[in-house]
């Protein structure tokens, strides 16, 4: 798994029908180009790269600072593929708001009609992506935006978007399959899935994909198989009580903790509000049905945002396993950068993207006049 995050202003107008039908040309363009020369395995890398798909948004002729870029341009390409899907050997499923909740649906109906052996992976892979970043992540963003690619030989790629309406900006995460096998050190899915991340808002979210959140996650499936009436006094306890002292009794060594009226340096412990009634209901349930690990944990009905949450801060607060609480966004470049960061630019790499993205251009089933807007519109994007 690896993902990457964009953030950027809250777009609420709508993609004129005009520049809509012209970007499903060109988009539908490139894509089939990229296919010819390369792979549908290619195609999914190139969107599973935000910078790569940022750079599409722009050459097709949207907002480069839009949360528009992402569901528009998504749209198109879902729009522009759909007659040529099976030639390609790409299909696309799921999009904004209601539809994006019918992705399992989607998925499932192209696993019956091509007769796809695998699509119940692909559904799990789909939920799950879902969940890790709402649930794993909790950085304010609401995932309201979910694409599902995925080809013939079984490989998939996502692409969601939360929002955050108290800043008003959205932000985008990418995932590929692919990827997901080359890292032997990986736990499992939940663990570590970021790279190749851009964002221009960072804070200090509840992150539970970090290696460092690895001790926290096994105190809680622990907690749900073996100790839910414990785990329930506990997360009492820290609800209502604003100044208690709590002495650790499992591991030797841990000093004792007062919690006074205020908030942690790293997160508003005291402000958490649990509805325990229904977080008791949830654990039992989960407990009835003994998860193996946390990514079975996370996978089952109802295991949510608060019910992980819940779970963290007992086996922080009682037990010491600190989670990570490190924003994982960071910042990388698609050909380096002039000064080094992170490294110095491939210009070769540089120059057969230019080619790529240019040939697909001159492929594409749009005017002259349009053509030549559209090599403008690459050319201002390289040297601006």
């Amino acid at each position: 798994m690896r993902t990457g995050i964009a953030t950027v202003p809250l777009d609420y107008g709508r993609c004129p029908p005009w520049l809509f039908e012209r970007m499903r040309n060109l988009a539908r363009s490139i894509i089939v180009v990229i296919r010819e020369e390369f792979s549908p395995e290619e195609v999914l890398r190139r969107f599973s790269d935000p910078v790569w798909f940022q750079s599409l948004g722009c050459v097709i002729g949207f907002d480069w600072n839009s949360s528009g870029l992402t569901t528009t341009t998504l749209g198109a390409i879902k729009v522009g593929l759909f007659d040529i899907q099976d030639s390609l050997g790409i299909y696309i499923c799921g999009g904004k708001g209601k539809t994006s909740k019918k992705t399992p649906e989607e998925i499932e109906a192209y696993g019956i009609s091509r007769g796809l052996s695998f699509a119940p992976k692909l559904i799990y892979a789909s939920k799950m992506a879902a969940k890790v970043d709402s649930s794993l992540i909790q950085d304010n963003y609401q995932i309201y935006h979910h694409n599902f690619l995925f080809t013939k030989s079984g490989e998939w790629a996502v692409i969601q978007q939360g929002l955050n309406t108290q800043n008003q900006t959205a932000r985008r995460y990418h995932w590929l399959s692919s990827l997901l096998q080359k890292d032997p050190e990986r736990k499992d899915i939940t663990e570590e899935p970021h790279s190749g991340i851009i964002s221009g808002a960072k804070s200090k979210p509840l992150n539970l994909v970090a290696i460092k959140s690895r001790g926290n996650k096994d105190i809680s499936v622990d907690l749900v198989k073996e100790s839910p009436k414990q785990f329930l006094k506990d997360i009492r306890i820290i609800s209502e009580n604003s100044n208690v002292l709590m002495r650790q009794k499992k591991l030797p060594g841990f000093s004792e903790m007062e919690l006074n009226n205020v908030e942690f340096k790293w997160h508003p412990v005291l402000k958490e509000k649990f509805n325990l009634k229904r977080l008791e209901k949830t654990i039992f349930f989960a407990n009835s049905l003994e998860p193996k690990n946390f990514e079975n944990l996370l996978s089952l009905k109802g295991i949510g945002p608060k019910t992980i949450r819940a779970l963290s801060l007992v086996s922080e607060i009682i037990y010491g396993a600190r989670p990570s609480y490190q924003d994982p966004a960071r910042y990388t470049f698609a050909h380096g950068g002039k000064d080094g960061t992170p490294y110095f630019v491939d210009r070769n790499i540089y120059d057969k993207t230019i080619k790529m993205i240019n040939k697909g251009i001159l492929k594409s089933q749009i005017s002259n006049r349009e053509k030549v807007e559209a090599q403008k519109r690459l050319i201002n994007n390289i040297y601006k």
